[in-house]
């Protein structure tokens, strides 16, 4: 069965400095884990319950680098969620460094201050949906690689590139060179018809404070989600991820 020291060790990479120390991250569950193997993503550690390493076909164990069974209990010491799932994965941190200015040709999410774990993994969720390959977030956005993150975007992130970039740096060169750069706003105009192009930037802020000053005089077109409804209790907003995933799908319809 898997060591205690092991079982501190993945508990540790719970810790941005530590994930950042060692390049590795943590999945959690079946499903994630099964995802990761059908891409031909190797992973570097495998602890699970023994049935879970009994289900693995012979290709899918040769892509592990260790396997370790474990116990339900030790599962939950090392588990970020209330429930543990019955197997948990560690997993490289690519060291090569994304440029997001060799994307400037295509249509990609810009992301400001978005500190929620799980909106940003919603976002990734819905970005990898409707085709968007690229997010650029402000340094200061949670990290890709917080286990809420990850499972939040369920393998999403087997498909979206995630850069972390200074947003003013980015947003100037995108003027520059003529790039479009369509904002969330609570007011502007219908995202339902608002002329969308196929290359720019969809740029959303923070939970609370949205768009800041700073990024203000970037945006070429205020887009806004208009209310369907005649609700006036309860309901004055989507959240980011929500909004997210309204403006991804418009974008995709036009290109269809």
């Amino acid at each position: 069965m898997i060591s205690k020291n092991k079982i501190k060790y993945i508990q540790s990479l719970q810790d941005k400095k530590v994930r950042d120390e060692e390049h590795l991250y943590v999945i959690e569950g079946d499903k994630l884990i099964k995802e990761y193997l059908r891409s031909g993503m190797r992973l570097r550690l495998l602890a699970a319950e023994p049935e879970f390493i009994d289900s693995l076909m012979p290709k899918e164990k040769a892509t592990i680098d260790e396997i370790e069974p474990a116990s339900y209990k030790d599962l939950k010491r090392m588990s970020s969620l209330k429930t543990p799932h019955n197997a948990i994965a560690t997993v490289s941190i690519s060291l090569d460094k994304s440029d997001p200015m060799k994307i400037m040709d295509s249509l990609f999410i810009a992301l400001e201050s978005v500190q929620d774990p799980g909106n940003l993994g919603t976002i990734i969720r819905a970005a990898a949906w409707f085709g968007l390959r690229h997010i650029v977030c402000s340094v200061n956005c949670a990290d890709v690689y917080n286990p809420k993150v990850i499972q939040a975007s369920m393998g999403a992130i087997l498909n979206v590139t995630v850069h972390y970039y200074d947003l003013l740096s980015l947003l100037n060169e995108a003027r520059k060179k003529g790039l479009p750069v369509y904002g969330t706003f609570l007011e502007g105009e219908s995202v339902y018809v608002s002329k969308l192009g196929n290359r720019g930037i969809i740029l959303l802020g923070n939970e609370s404070r949205g768009i800041s000053d700073d990024l203000l005089p970037f945006v070429t077109t205020r887009l806004v989600i208009p209310k369907l409804s005649s609700s006036i209790h309860g309901v004055d907003s989507l959240n980011v991820g929500m909004a997210a995933s309204v403006v991804f799908s418009e974008f995709a319809r036009r290109r269809l």
